[in-house]
């Protein structure tokens, strides 16, 4: 039995236990392998098409392979009135890619998120999901050194 079958197998008999069997395996390969799918269909009895459905359906779960440190900006309009426009241009200059993309050294991947709520403090980035506030463009270098 893989590691995914295993994970998966936790989750089988619970109601709406294919989220949280995702949740599961995301946390441990930090994006759905394509296994995954495979065996939460056979596992909750649904097709592979309704699996990869619920698997691509939420923001916050990946079909993709993630760098090592997702960086999410909140693209919702306090923050993008507070500047968020610059803060990911600052983000996309200093890894070198764009957003939906991953660093060639498969460290960094920067997505876009909907409000994380955190509007007192915009704009509001997150690094694996700890959230950073008050980000400015000027801060960006300083706090991804903290992940190389």
């Amino acid at each position: 039995m893989s590691k995914i079958q295993e994970i998966i197998a936790q989750y089988g008999n619970k109601q709406g236990g294919i989220i949280e069997a995702y949740h599961a395996v995301q946390k441990e390969y930090n994006y759905l392998p394509n296994e995954a799918v495979t065996e939460a269909a056979k596992v909750f009895g649904v097709s592979e098409a309704q699996a990869y459905g619920v698997a691509t359906f939420y923001s916050y779960l990946a079909v993709e392979p993630r760098g090592k440190y997702i960086i999410r900006m909140c693209e919702s309009a306090p923050c993008h009135v507070a500047g968020a426009d610059e803060v990911i241009k600052a983000i996309e200059s200093e890894l070198g890619i764009k957003v939906g993309e991953t660093t060639a050294d498969g460290k960094f991947t920067l997505e876009l998120t909907e409000c994380i709520g955190q509007c007192q403090a915009t704009p509001v980035i997150t690094v694996n999901s700890e959230p950073i506030f008050d980000v400015t463009p000027q801060q960006i270098p300083e706090i991804l050194k903290a992940y190389k």
